[in-house]
This record gives C-alpha cells, structure tokens and sequence, in this order.
C-alpha cells in the first residue's frame, strides 16, 4: 500500500536542511530504484518554486510500504528527522486514484 509521509520542518530547520539533504536524497534514491516511490519534495512557505529566505514548512513522500508500521519506522530514521529538520512526521495511508 501505499502512504503520504509528511515531514514537518523544525523552527531551525532549514540552517540543518543543506548538510543532511544529501542523505535524504540517498535514501529516497532507494526507494525511487526500487520502484516504491510515487513522489518527494519540499513544501516551500511561500508560493514560489525558490521560497529564498521564507523556507520550507516540511517535505512531502508518497511511497509504497509493507504497512504504516514500515512507513512509520521508515520516515523516523529519515536523515531530515535525525539531523533536526523535521520536528515532528505524520503518516498517512494513502489510495493513489490519478495518475
């Protein structure tokens, strides 16, 4: 099945997000290779491609997992989690109906 995992960013965020984005990437990589990733990317804090100096309120992951328990285990080893940029991670299952 799959699940929306939303990282939601950490009031310091965004000075940790540029050294631990790398491991985050890398880690969705995998996922991207193994066919269970849907889509990923950063919720900017203002209606702007390059939010500047405003940043990021979290990041968004649609993946596919075994069950929530896997999604959930999953997103808190996210670099993003351990590096303190996220604060805090909800996930969702979720029904992809489109594409």
């Amino acid at each position: 099945m799959h699940y929306l995992i939303l990282l939601h960013e950490a009031e310091n965020g965004s000075a940790r997000r540029p050294d631990a984005r790398p491991a985050h990437l890398a880690r969705l990589d995998e996922l991207r290779q193994q066919g269970r990733l849907v889509l990923a990317g950063p919720l900017p804090k203002i209606d702007a491609d390059d939010p500047g100096a405003a940043g990021y309120s979290g990041s968004a992951i649609v993946a596919q997992f075994n069950d929530l328990d896997a999604a959930r285990i999953w997103a808190e080893a996210d670099p993003y989690r351990t590096a303190g940029v996220t604060e805090r991670i909800t996930v969702f299952p979720f029904k992809q109906v489109m594409p």
